[in-house]
């Protein structure tokens, strides 16, 4: 029996938010496209397209109908399939390692590092040194909760193993890691657009970006048909188009990106001064990179209780991610792992927790959920 539970004052992200504190633009732009009369692709989407690769650092962007097709898309224009072994991690949103398998590669699960909960460097060159069965083809790290991966190491690991770099930006958009744009430092980067993102679209969109032209011409086919005329592919594709109305949604609120970034980043600081010195881990920094806050994550051995303690006062929260995707029942028992195992992924998914966070929550509204956390604890 479902329980319908009112919704919390303060809800953990809140995407009609971000729509109401630009109505009016997004109105005019949606109507904009429907007044056009061209409702697939068209001017709308390569605009956006154009905006987003500069916004990135980068000279091509693909727009494609969600992030889960962004990965696959790059995968296949990549050429990595069937018997290909694709480096990745389990503590992510499953569409990363099913987009994987949607491409016909094999997902190899890298542990992660325990502060960030990314691809930590070192696993990943342990499992190189004695691959699973298959071809070693890609390393795809996630940029998780808005902040980049160790792309330094993990880029010198990819070039001296002959492997494709590809970025799964999901969660990281507008994320510097050393001056760099997230995105800008692999082969390809695949970027979501789903509502809740930082730039999140009034529904599904995604993009795929590269320098690299032959593989923006690969992207292109495969993302509608293989064409590379009309109605003959030269290629096996799929149908996977960003939406022209999503398209004009995102060209408004990549205008705001930065500003809305900094009042994610405004909202951590203030969770950082007022949760110190409480019996949790805050979370951590890379040195040199720009954090971006789609999740203020942090860690504690009571997560549960602090939980219900929260919605019980009217204050939403998530768990990102509750079960890593290798103990997932479609997964479990199925996918490859690293000679260490993913010891530091299974410790941490029973203790973290996502607090609200979104750009037009109050100081007030944060002020709330640091009480309630101290009153937790008192």
């Amino acid at each position: 029996m479902t329980t319908n539970r009112p919704a919390p004052a303060i809800p953990q992200t809140d995407p009609r938010a971000g729509y109401l504190a630009q109505r009016t633009a997004i109105d005019a732009a949606i109507a904009r496209v429907l007044d056009s009369g061209v409702y697939i692709l068209g001017r709308e989407v390569e605009g956006f397209e154009a905006a987003f690769a500069d916004f990135v650092g980068v000279a091509h962007a693909i727009g494609v109908a969600s992030g889960t097709d962004a990965i696959e898309i790059a995968l296949r224009a990549c050429g990595i399939g069937s018997g290909d072994l694709v480096f990745s991690v389990s503590h992510t949103a499953v569409a990363t390692i099913a987009a994987i398998e949607r491409a016909g590669a094999t997902p190899v699960l890298v542990d992660v590092e325990p502060g960030t909960y990314t691809m930590a460097p070192r696993e990943l060159l342990r499992v190189l040194r004695s691959p699973p069965p298959g071809r070693p083809a890609a390393v795809l790290p996630v940029h998780l909760y808005g902040q980049p991966a160790e792309l330094s190491a993990l880029t010198e690991i990819a070039r001296i193993s002959g492997l494709r770099l590809i970025e799964d930006c999901a969660q990281s958009h507008g994320a510097f890691y050393r001056g760099r744009a997230a995105g800008s430092f692999g082969d390809i980067a695949c970027f979501s657009f789903y509502p809740t993102k930082n730039l999140g679209a009034l529904g599904d969109g995604g993009m795929v970006v590269t320098n690299d032209p032959v593989l923006a011409a690969a992207l292109r086919e495969v993302r509608e048909h293989g064409w590379r005329e009309r109605y003959v592919s030269a290629r096996t594709g799929i149908n996977s188009r960003l939406d022209p109305i999503q398209a004009a949604i995102l060209g408004v609120k990549l205008r705001a990106l930065q500003t809305d970034n900094a009042s994610r980043q405004a909202a951590a600081a203030r969770y950082d001064s007022g949760l110190t010195g409480l019996p949790l881990a805050l979370p951590a920094r890379r040195p040199a990179t720009t954090h971006v806050f789609h999740q203020y994550v942090i860690r504690l051995a009571e997560r549960d209780g602090l939980r219900e303690a929260l919605q019980a006062a009217g204050i939403g929260s998530g768990i990102h991610y509750p079960v890593p995707v290798h103990q997932q029942p479609a997964y479990r028992g199925r996918l490859a792992c690293g000679p260490s195992g993913l010891g530091v992924t299974e410790r941490a998914a029973p203790q973290i927790l996502s607090l609200p966070i979104y750009p037009q929550i109050s100081d007030h509204a944060v002020d709330r959920v640091i009480a309630e956390i101290r009153r937790f604890f008192a």
